[in-house]
C-alpha cells in the first residue's frame, strides 16, 4: 500500500526492493491485522511488539554472523531494531552479538538497550578516531543520518550525510552494509502515476534531500572503488504509537485542532515490518551497490 508523502513524493511498494526480498526469503513479512492485538494499553505493550521478530526474520538471521554492528541506534528505529534483531537470534538459537553504536544523545536509550541484552558503544561517528575504535564487523546496519534542524544548520546536514558514510566505508571496506537512505531523494510524484521507482532521477526538492543524494552517492563510490557490499533502502515514513504522521494527525484531531490539508496523502510504514525488511536486506548487498 501506498499513499502520497507529505513532499509529494510516493512509492509503489510492490518495486524491486519488495521483489528481491520475497524471492529471498518466500515468507513475507504477515498483515498488522494478523499478529496486532485490538488494544495497545501502554509503551512496555507497544514496545515488545515493535521487537516481536517474525518467522522470516528468524529464518534470515541465522545467516548473519557476528557481531551485527547497529550505527547510528539512538534514533527513532534503531533501539526498537537492535532488540527485535537480538530476539530473532534467540528464537532461532543463533549466538549473535548486537552492538548498538550512536551518541545517545537520548539518554534513556542506552540502559534500554542494555537491558534487552544489546551492547552498546558510546560513539561520535564524525569522529575518524572513534569509527577507529569500533570493534570490527563484517555486518552493519547504517541508520546514521541528519534531517530536523537543516534549515538553521545546512552544513551540519551535509557533514553527517557525507562525511560520515566515507568514514564508515574506509574502517569496514569489506562489510556488508545496509544502509538507509530516503524516499525524499525522488521528486515529487503524482498518485495517480502509482509513485515514485527505483530508477526515476534523483532531482529532489530541498536541502535535506539533496544531502541525502550525496549520502548514496558516497556509499556507492566506496562500493564501485574498493567493493563493498552495499544496499541502499529509500525509506519513508515509518510509523508507530508514539511517533510519525498518523500519530501526529491523531494528536490533532483528538485535541480538536485543525488537519492542514495542502497534501491529501502520505506513504508509511510501521516500523516493525520496516525494521524486519531492513535485517532481512543484509543478503541482498552487492558491489555496486544496490537500491
Amino acid at each position: 500500500m501506498w499513499v502520497q508523502p507529505q513532499n509529494g513524493c510516493a512509492r509503489n511498494h510492490d518495486g524491486v526492493f519488495l521483489e528481491a526480498v520475497q524471492q529471498l526469503v518466500p515468507t513475507t513479512v504477515a498483515t498488522a491485522s494478523a499478529e496486532l492485538p485490538a488494544t495497545i494499553r501502554n509503551e512496555s505493550e507497544l514496545e515488545e511488539i515493535l521487537t516481536r521478530p517474525s518467522a522470516a526474520l528468524i529464518e534470515a538471521i541465522k545467516t548473519i554472523s557476528s557481531p551485527l554492528l547497529v550505527l547510528g541506534a539512538g534514533g527513532k528505529m534503531g533501539p526498537t531494531l537492535a532488540v527485535l534483531a537480538h530476539r530473532a537470534a534467540e528464537a532461532a538459537g543463533h549466538p549473535l552479538e548486537v552492538i548498538a553504536a550512536s551518541r545517545f544523545s537520548n539518554a534513556s536509550s542506552r540502559p534500554w538497550l542494555e537491558a534487552r541484552g544489546v551492547q552498546t558503544a558510546s560513539c561520535d561517528l564524525l569522529d575518524a578516531n572513534a569509527i577507529i575504535r569500533l570493534p570490527d564487523a563484517a555486518n552493519i546496519i547504517y541508520l546514521v543520518g541528519l534531517k530536523f534542524g537543516t534549515a538553521q544548520n545546512p552544513a551540519a546536514t551535509w557533514a553527517i550525510n557525507t562525511l560520515v558514510p566515507a568514514r564508515v566505508c574506509e574502517r569496514y571496506p569489506r562489510s556488508r552494509i545496509v544502509a538507509l537512505s530516503t524516499g525524499n531523494v525522488y521528486p515529487p510524484s503524482a498518485v495517480s502515476r502509482g509513485g515514485a521507482v527505483e530508477t526515476d532521477s534523483l532531482t529532489p526538492l530541498g536541502e535535506y534531500a539533496n544531502a541525502a543524494v550525496g549520502r548514496e552517492r558516497i556509499f556507492e563510490y566506496h562500493a564501485h572503488r574498493q567493493h563493498t557490499p552495499v544496499t541502499l533502502l529509500r525509506l519513508f515514513y515509518a510509523v508507530e504509537l508514539r511517533y510519525g504522521v498518523l500519530a501526529d494527525i491523531a494528536r490533532k484531531v483528538h485535541t480538536g485542532q485543525p488537519v492542514a490539508l495542502a497534501n491529501g496523502a502520505f506513504n508509511c510504514i510501521w516500523q516493525r515490518d520496516a525494521n524486519d525488511l531492513i535485517l532481512r536486506a543484509l543478503p541482498l548487498t552487492a558491489a555496486p551497490a544496490r537500491v
